[in-house]
C-alpha cells in the first residue's frame, strides 16, 4: 500500500503561526510590565502611529496646520503593545510564507532537473538507436549489394 508522504512541514507552519498567538500575548504582558520595554520599545512607536493616524484623519476631515496631542502614557503603551504583539504575528506569518515559498521553489528545481535528466536520458537514447539503425541499414545494403552478384540457381 503506497501512502502519500504527510505534509509535515505545512502541519508545522501551522503550529509555529500557532504558537505566534500566545507569544504575542506574553510579549504584550511583559511590555505593560517593564518600564523600560514600555518606555523604548512600545511608546515610541504608539506615539507614532498615533500622530500619522490623527494627521492622516484630521487632513481628511479638512483640518490643516491642527496641533496634535501625544496619547497620555498609559493608552501609548497599551497601543505599543498591541502593535508589538501584531507585529511578532505578522513576521512570524511573514517567516512561515517565505518558507514555504523556498520549500516549493526547492520542490520545483529538484522536479526541473529530473525532468531535464529524463530528457537527456532520452536524447541519449533516442541516438544510439539512430546509431543502431543506421548500422543495420548499412549492413542490410551490403547484403543486397552481395546478393545482386550472386549467381542465380539454374533449374536442371
Amino acid at each position: 500500500m503506497v501512502v502519500g508522504a504527510f505534509p509535515i512541514a505545512k502541519l508545522l507552519y501551522l503550529g509555529v503561526r500557532q504558537m505566534s498567538k500566545p507569544v504575542a500575548n506574553r510579549i504584550k504582558a511583559g511590555a505593560r510590565r517593564s518600564e523600560f520595554f514600555k518606555n523604548y520599545i512600545c511608546l515610541p512607536p504608539a506615539q507614532l502611529y498615533h500622530w500619522i493616524e490623527m494627521r492622516t484623519k484630521m487632513r481628511i476631515m479638512g483640518f490643516r496646520g491642527s496641533i496634535i496631542k501625544p496619547l497620555n502614557e498609559d493608552a501609548a503603551a497599551e497601543l505599543g503593545a498591541e502593535l508589538l504583539g501584531e507585529a511578532v504575528i505578522f513576521f512570524v506569518g511573514g517567516g512561515c510564507m517565505l518558507l514555504e515559498y523556498s520549500r516549493q521553489a526547492a520542490n520545483s528545481r529538484r522536479k526541473e532537473e529530473e525532468l531535464n535528466e529524463t530528457i537527456t536520458s532520452l536524447q541519449t537514447q533516442l541516438a544510439e538507436v539512430t546509431l543502431t539503425t543506421e548500422t543495420l541499414d548499412a549492413r542490410l545494403r551490403e547484403v543486397n549489394r552481395q546478393l545482386l552478384f550472386f549467381p542465380a540457381p539454374t533449374k536442371k
